[in-house]
């Protein structure tokens, strides 16, 4: 039962990491100082899809489910599993990783422009 709920804990956690990798810069234009935490959210996320490095959720998910006697994720992965064909059509793969980077970018623009503004702002008073 534990290593069941790890194993729940963890895909939650997944969950949320792929989420603030997407949305974590618009974030950092409420917060701006966490907008280091992005970029190293961003640098792993985007190095596991590119270079294909292990994810150490996907591994203690893994490790739980099987400790669990249940069956892991397989060797394609957590967003493989739980995201692509469920969220979206497996056609659609491509275009959906593009759809991150330019939500990524976006939001690094957006915030760039606002600090910009916040600091020419702050200049004139």
């Amino acid at each position: 039962m534990q290593y069941r709920l790890l194993a729940d804990a963890t895909a939650v956690v997944h969950f949320l990491f792929v989420a603030y990798v997407v949305v974590g810069g618009f974030i950092a234009w409420r917060w701006p100082r966490t907008i280091w935490l992005h970029i190293l959210a961003v640098a792993w996320g985007f190095s596991t899809v590119l270079f294909g490095f292990e994810c150490p959720l996907t591994d203690l998910e893994n490790w739980s489910r099987h400790r669990a006697g249940e069956a892991g994720l397989p060797s394609t992965g957590f967003i493989d599993h739980y995201i692509t064909g469920v969220l979206y059509p497996r056609s659609a793969l491509e275009l959906v990783r593009v759809l991150v980077a330019v939500a990524v970018i976006v939001s690094w623009a957006g915030l760039a422009w606002r600090s910009r503004r916040r600091a020419d702002t702050v200049g004139i008073e």
